[in-house]
């Protein structure tokens, strides 16, 4: 395929700026790009975002290939094992069983009732912060401890065991710095925990997950360990480790916009559902000095071939969806380069669409919206005291340190 120049992909790092203007004369030459991974071969990175949402509604497109390990799963560093075994790599219909019986369990319903919590818990962070003043790291005081509280609560495991699932949430998507042994040592000492801890709700079943999956019954079957362990792991995993990124990259982007950080201020809790999408699509450009373009969803295999947006994807070719590029397609989202928290209606595709949208975004949107407004309500004069810090080592490449001061 040849490329029009100016549109190169992947391409950066460059200033936010650069990559918008990049992204818009990319999507208006070609909705895909062919893209050979340093693991796992070619696939299509798709960049427009009615076309990507077209194929994450497809069921042509499968990872059943990933999942058995027929096929290496194209991306930038060996994909984690275990991930192979969650819920996000199942297809229909066994997919779409585990999901209904999940969903009941993170339904709008019990998120809401879960605010009030998650309400609480961010204040007590904040008294914490306060009380002991100077310079703190939001991330390890507030912007992971927040969602890990309340997924710990959702899954029903005891708060005193917190500090066990970040090192085992970080260990599972190290992508470099542990060993392949230490790696399963600590994946086994997580599957032992949740395996002995699934045995006890059912025995004596509470008011969370864990006790709703041990019970759940699908046409008079109940569901194995086997079959709840892996929805455990990419809950915890998903559940966190993401959602703490997405809160401390959403409170960097309001540090550094000061227009946007005024109009949030004169009111946390009316914006707070409108910010959180922005932050979701155009945050990291706002935290960040430079962009780059280049990574993707999982990917897809075709299981025949299909033309979309024009472009044929042959049967077995791989495809993913360019999430920068589709939040910030013209085609899509109005001045893609604002970051405006008034923004309605936002098209990004960050907790993506579909069969495979987020499990967990109810409570993700739900724990980014109180971490934003709680925090700016309690400290407004809130300010960096410092760069942050990113973790290369760990897939998702987290920020592990925000220093802040007020």
């Amino acid at each position: 395929m040849t490329t029009t120049p100016g549109t190169e992909y992947p391409f950066g790092p460059m200033t936010p700026a650069e990559a918008v203007e990049h992204i818009g004369r990319l999507v208006a030459d070609r909705p895909m790009t062919k893209m050979t991974m340093p693991h796992g071969g070619d696939v299509w990175l798709v960049h427009r975002n009615a076309a990507a949402r077209e194929i994450l509604s497809d069921r042509r497109f499968v990872r059943e290939p990933f999942r058995t390990g027929e096929r290496v799963v194209p991306f930038f560093v060996p994909f984690p094992d275990f991930l192979r075994g969650t819920l996000q790599f199942e297809d229909p219909p066994q997919h779409t069983r585990l999901r209904k019986l999940v969903q009941k369990a993170i339904s709008p319903k019990r998120v809401r009732e879960m605010r009030d919590s998650a309400v609480a818990f961010a204040n007590e962070l904040i008294d914490g912060m306060t009380a002991r003043g100077g310079v703190r790291n939001l991330v390890s005081e507030y912007s992971l401890s927040l969602p890990i509280e309340m997924l710990s609560s959702l899954l029903g495991v005891p708060s005193s065991d917190r500090g066990k699932f970040e090192r085992w949430s970080s260990s599972t998507l190290a992508v470099a710095g542990r060993t392949e042994a230490e790696v399963a040592a600590d994946m086994a000492e997580l599957a032992a925990y949740m395996t002995d801890l699934i045995a006890r709700r059912r025995e004596e079943p509470r008011d969370d997950l864990l006790s709703a999956l041990a019970h759940a019954r699908d046409r008079d079957e109940t569901l194995t360990d086997a079959e709840i362990l892996p929805i455990a792991f990419i809950l915890i995993v998903g559940g966190f480790d993401n959602t703490a990124n997405f809160l401390t990259t959403g409170v960097l982007s309001l540090l550094r916009s000061d227009e946007q950080r005024a109009l949030f201020l004169a009111d946390p809790d009316g914006l707070a559902a409108t910010t959180a999408e922005e932050v979701l699509r155009h945050g990291g450009f706002v935290a960040s000095p430079m962009v780059g373009g280049g990574g993707g969803l999982v990917p897809f295999v075709a299981t025949e071939d299909v033309v979309v947006d024009g472009q044929l994807i042959a049967k077995g070719e791989a495809v993913s969806v360019d999430l920068t590029a589709a939040g910030h397609d013209p085609a899509a989202v109005t001045d893609p380069g604002r970051f405006d928290i008034t923004r309605t209606g936002n098209a990004h595709l960050t907790l993506s669409h579909g069969l495979h949208h987020c499990l967990g975004a109810p409570l993700a949107r739900m724990e980014l919206q109180v971490g934003l407004a709680e925090l700016f309500k309690r400290i407004p004069n809130l300010r960096p005291a410092g760069e942050p810090v990113v973790d290369r080592t760990v897939l998702t490449q987290p920020i592990t340190d925000l220093p802040v001061t007020w």
